[in-house]
């Protein structure tokens, strides 16, 4: 799933540590970094994140039930 215009960076890693299942983030080189990870967590934030804005972010969730999180999440909150 794609998000587009992301600036609760701290509200979206919220609702990646409550899901139960993997949450990974795919890099421009098609990397896949887990996201549950704290490393990667800082990978990320270092690599992706710039100005406290996400342009465009690619995450992949196996779960429904957390990729339904991620929905309500960027509908309501993101």
């Amino acid at each position: 799933m794609k998000l587009m215009n992301l600036t609760n960076i701290d509200g979206l890693f919220k609702v990646i540590d409550s899901c139960n299942g993997k949450v990974e983030l795919v890099t421009t080189e098609g990397d896949r970094l887990n996201l549950k990870s704290q490393l990667s967590k800082y990978v990320a934030l270092a690599n992706v994140f710039t100005d406290f804005k996400i342009d465009e972010l690619e995450l992949v969730a196996y779960e429904k039930e957390d990729i339904d999180k991620l929905i309500n999440f960027m509908y309501n909150g993101g």
